[in-house]
């Protein structure tokens, strides 16, 4: 928390963590220049690599712990993170993958074409989702209603299938999985 700021939550766990991943960073540093062009027999170099492994361990624990107590404490502004993840055109990305999967549009010149519709709407100050799909389409001949079925960052979430996507029913299996292995059931 704040020292003069007492309504102030400062992310105190999170800036431990962040300059605990450099520290671990380091130790992984280290126990590789200890162990490159080793033999395949045990060597004295060995001797070094006990410190930097148990100091990255002990890292490790401290970081979980810390990340332990700020999730369990946190409550999340979802309305904040929903507005947060729509800004900026983050689904840009999704409709000039959408031109090369599903127009056989060349990407460099998707990207040319996305660009041309990111300008736009920022011209009009508005998200992409919220563009006129006529406006949309008369920017390039191969873009039809489909369009619509990228725009929106729901869609670009749903969208992300494959194993470790976003895709909200691959999130829950993961969740679902983690739980079962945490309770020792698979």
């Amino acid at each position: 928390g704040s020292s003069i700021m007492p309504q102030k939550r400062n992310p105190d766990a999170a800036e431990l963590v962040r300059a605990k991943a450099g520290r671990i960073i380091g130790a992984l540093v280290a126990l590789a220049t200890v162990m490159k062009g080793l033999p395949l027999a045990y060597s004295k170099d060995m001797q070094e690599d006990k410190e930097p492994a148990f100091d990255a361990l002990d890292s490790i624990e401290l970081a979980i712990l810390a990340m332990t107590g700020m999730v369990t404490d946190m409550t999340p502004n979802t309305e904040a993170m929903r507005k947060a993840a729509g800004s900026g055109y983050s689904t840009a990305t999704d409709i000039a993958d959408w031109l090369v999967r599903g127009k056989g549009m060349p990407f460099r010149q998707a990207h040319h074409v996305t660009g041309r519709i990111v300008a736009l709407a920022a011209g009009h100050g508005v998200a992409l989702e919220d563009l006129p799909l006529g406006d949309i389409e008369a920017i390039d001949p191969a873009i039809d209603a489909g369009v619509l079925e990228v725009l929106g960052v729901d869609k670009s979430v749903a969208s992300r299938t494959s194993f470790g996507g976003t895709a909200p029913q691959n999130v829950r299996a993961q969740a679902e999985s983690w739980l079962r292995r945490l309770a020792g059931e698979a």
